[in-house]
């Protein structure tokens, strides 16, 4: 039986993953801050899928928390077949307006652990000639808006490129990039969304859905929903000062992902 590690797990997309691949039959590595949560994740998936659900309390915004993930990913007595990288986090404001200890943060959440948790999964998956990585990023890696998008950006950039270098060893790399998502997130960051269009969300279990597709086909880059295809697709035709100035406002409102 297969093993999936998902950070980010207890909500969200990263809760979503976690419930697609026990559904599938895949055993289950949960990983996020609060251990309590944690645990009754873990149960009620194990009750409803007999699947093997442990977790991994690791807070990646911490050097603990990440070698605590490393550590875990690299086990080749206990390996994970498939790693999701979901954790992640918005801010709310411009740039200057943000401290820059939570823009360092954000750093480090959304690049260093998603830079050491995939070089610990690829080098052991690539021992054994199998196993894939999905790193969650954001239709906002298309528009130049502050360090959210930056760090988006970096995560597509970065996939793609380690896919490319890892092509014919069995190890698949893939960038996810959702758009608007039913989830927790714009809530923790303090954003307001009461304004983003209805036709502009989407629904946590098919974007999900819509990444293991796409995944399975070997793709490196997934946009879920024809919409948001679209809009990125113009996102790279349109000049990039013309984009910012759109977008600036847009997230101050709304917020990303």
């Amino acid at each position: 039986m297969t093993t999936a590690l998902i950070t980010g797990a207890t909500s969200g997309i990263g809760a979503a993953f976690a419930r697609r691949l026990a559904r599938d039959g895949h055993d289950v590595v949960l990983a996020a801050r609060k251990t309590e949560r944690l645990r009754t994740q873990a149960a009620e998936l194990h009750d409803q899928h007999g699947v093997e659900v442990s977790v991994l309390t690791a807070d990646l915004a911490t050097e603990d928390g990440i070698s605590a993930l490393e550590q875990r990913l690299g086990d080749r007595a206990r390996p994970v077949d498939l790693l999701v990288n979901n954790a992640g986090f918005g801010t709310k404001g411009r740039f200057l307006e943000v401290p820059l200890a939570d823009e360092l943060t954000m750093l480090r959440v959304h690049c260093e652990a998603v830079l050491r948790s995939t070089t610990a999964a690829a080098e052991a998956m690539r021992e054994r000639g199998r196993g894939g990585v999905v790193n969650v990023a954001s239709v906002a890696a298309f528009v130049p808006n502050g360090t959210y998008s930056a760090s988006k950006a970096w995560i597509v950039q970065f996939t793609q490129g380690a896919a490319r270098n890892l092509a014919g060893t069995g190890v698949r790399l893939m960038a996810l990039c959702p758009g608007f998502v039913r989830t927790e997130f714009h809530d923790r960051a303090g954003l307001d969304t009461g304004q983003v269009p209805g036709w502009m969300w989407l629904d946590a279990s098919r974007v999900v859905d819509a990444a293991l597709a796409d995944l399975a086909r070997g793709r490196e880059l997934s946009v879920p929903d024809p919409r948001y295809k679209a809009m990125t697709g113009l996102a790279k035709l349109a000049p990039s000062r013309v984009l910012s100035r759109a977008t600036s406002s847009t997230r101050r409102r709304y917020g990303p992902k």
